[in-house]
């Protein structure tokens, strides 16, 4: 009985190994170039995770992921110089200290900047010559099992899964985007889902549906009628000798397998989804790591609490006007909390007792000390969720894009306050930390929403590993792929069968109305008739 135990459970041992070695074998390229930290975070956990899972990946990338020491599965590509998108943001802002000027900038303003910087870091990585020797290899066939690129203006690059002739997993660093229901065959409500950049709840007014509607058409029409053929462009510039036959851009675009989302309930909005539509919001979120001596001193000082103050890896404190420099710091100083401020100039003259500030903090680590009873952020997502995940009220001050539409979130939720940064004032930065100090709705609001984002049936980096295994294991997974993707846009919307009704009705009461005329002119000429006789 034992050995017929022991024979099944060798079997079983061996069955999982052939499974495992044909999922973890796989040879992944990875194309990240777009030249944003705060972007790469969510890159460098897939790659690592990736590699540590046992594939192989190749990584065209903008950073380099030599400090992780990953070892011989991890080939890397690395664009030098990394791209300077601050040469295609100043003429359209025409200010050095470009994200604080970028705040006032409307929806289309913004999209034609994030256009112009995606457009010069994809061209810039296009003309490097070991990108180039990606594009022109001379043996494709079986080289890789998948393409992962990112969604965010870089479709260029998905003319590589045609030279490997492999399946694209697509990851999206920020929520789910009105934009991308067109990518998976799904129609997403404009009356209640918010276009991405707008400080909008899902429980909009009248005028923010108005204004909602026109951004998200707006939107629509410059993805297919300016950047797909700028893509386009692109593709037959650098690709275009090549003896294959590209589909468009907005073609390919429509041929993902998945897509990784970096959202999660309920810091995103309940809404229509497909299968593969993945969210793995906060799978950057470690256990935290032990802090600096110096760092867990001071939070453990801080008796009647600490606030941290960090506004991203974009938008740099440094850069701020002095004036504002010295409207923190003189709210700061009133306090009994300590606060520890992400500043990127450690040589702030009369700096307070009770403020410490560092070129780069350890954010997530430093939100897991109990001590922390305030976030102030720009309300980058990562953060959020770094926030929500710890449970630590927000005192939000959005800049652009999506800052706006988390922060709204987060205050209709009520666990943040949100405030704006250019008409701050001392007394309303004082009175809305007194107000998140003290006032414990905040905290059991955050409390309730971190629990929610806890609670899913695996791991966010578990999910990600999941999905990108299951479609190398499908080899693309087709029957993921919506049959409306097929359709003309007509077809889709069914705007064909509502002419066919529309022209039935048409006729229809044409039919009657000459029946009607007939008629009466029929009987207006009995009563002539009769008149005369």
């Amino acid at each position: 009985m034992h050995f017929k135990s022991l024979c099944s459970l060798l079997l079983l041992t061996a069955l999982l190994s052939i499974r495992m070695s044909f999922i973890n074998g796989a040879k992944i390229l990875a194309v990240y170039v777009y030249p944003s930290k705060s972007h790469f975070m969510m890159h460098r956990v897939l790659i690592s995770e990736l590699v540590r899972h046992g594939h192989e990946v190749t990584m065209i990338t903008a950073y380099t992921l030599a400090p992780l020491s990953l070892g011989s599965n991890y080939t890397e590509i690395l664009i030098d110089p990394i791209y300077d998108y601050r040469t295609d943001v100043h003429p359209t802002t025409d200010s050095p200290t470009t994200v604080f000027d970028m705040s006032t900038a409307d929806v289309s303003s913004f999209m034609n900047i994030m256009r112009a910087i995606c457009m010069g870091s994809t061209e810039h990585a296009l003309k490097q010559p070991k990108v180039q020797a990606i594009i022109n290899a001379n043996h494709t066939e079986g080289v890789y099992d998948l393409l992962l690129v990112e969604q965010f203006y870089q479709d260029a690059f998905l003319a590589l899964a045609h030279i490997y002739n492999v399946p694209v997993v697509s990851t999206a660093t920020f929520a789910k985007e009105h934009y991308m229901s067109q990518m998976v065959g799904l129609i997403t409500p404009w009356s209640y889902v918010p276009h991405g950049s707008l400080p909008f709840t899902d429980h909009m007014s009248f005028w923010e549906r108005v204004q909602n509607v026109y951004n998200l058409i707006l939107t629509d029409y410059s993805r297919e009628f300016k950047y797909f053929p700028m893509v386009d462009a692109l593709i037959r510039k650098y690709f275009g000798h090549l003896p294959i036959t590209f589909p468009s851009a907005s073609a390919m675009d429509k041929n993902l397998s998945a897509i990784l989302i970096n959202n999660y309930t309920p810091l995103s909005t309940a809404s229509p989804t497909m299968d593969n539509m993945i969210n793995v919001g906060g799978m950057h979120i470690y256990p935290p790591k032990p802090l600096t001596d110096e760092l867990q001193t001071f939070l453990d000082g801080a008796t009647h609490g600490a606030i941290y103050f960090s506004l991203g890896s974009q938008v740099e404190s440094k850069d701020m006007p002095a004036e504002k420099v010295r409207l923190f710091l003189d709210v700061f100083q009133s306090l009994k909390q300590r606060v520890l401020w992400k500043f990127e100039n450690e040589s702030i003259i009369n700096l307070p007792a009770n403020v410490m500030v560092k070129k780069w903090m350890p954010q997530s680590d430093i939100l897991a000390h109990p001590n922390v009873r305030v976030f102030i952020t720009h309300g980058g997502l990562l953060g959020t969720q770094e926030a929500v995940h710890y449970a630590v009220p927000m005192l939000g001050m959005p800049f652009y894009c999506d800052q706006h539409l988390n922060l709204k979130k987060a205050e209709f939720g009520g666990y943040a306050m949100t405030l704006d940064f250019h008409q701050l004032t001392r007394d309303e930065l004082r009175l809305s930390l007194q107000q998140l100090l003290h006032n414990n709705t905040y905290r059991e609001n955050i409390k309730g929403i971190s629990k929610i984002f806890h609670d899913r049936p695996m791991s966010a980096r578990e999910s990600a590993l999941y999905w990108i295994d299951y479609v190398i294991r499908h080899k693309g997974a087709r029957h993921l792929r919506a049959a409306g993707l097929d359709l003309r846009w007509y077809q889709f919307y069914l705007l064909d069968v509502a002419a066919l009704f529309l022209s039935a009705a048409v006729l229809a009461l044409s039919v009657a109305f000459l029946l009607a005329r007939w008629l009466l002119r029929s009987l207006g000429k009995k009563a002539n008739k009769e008149k005369i006789n």
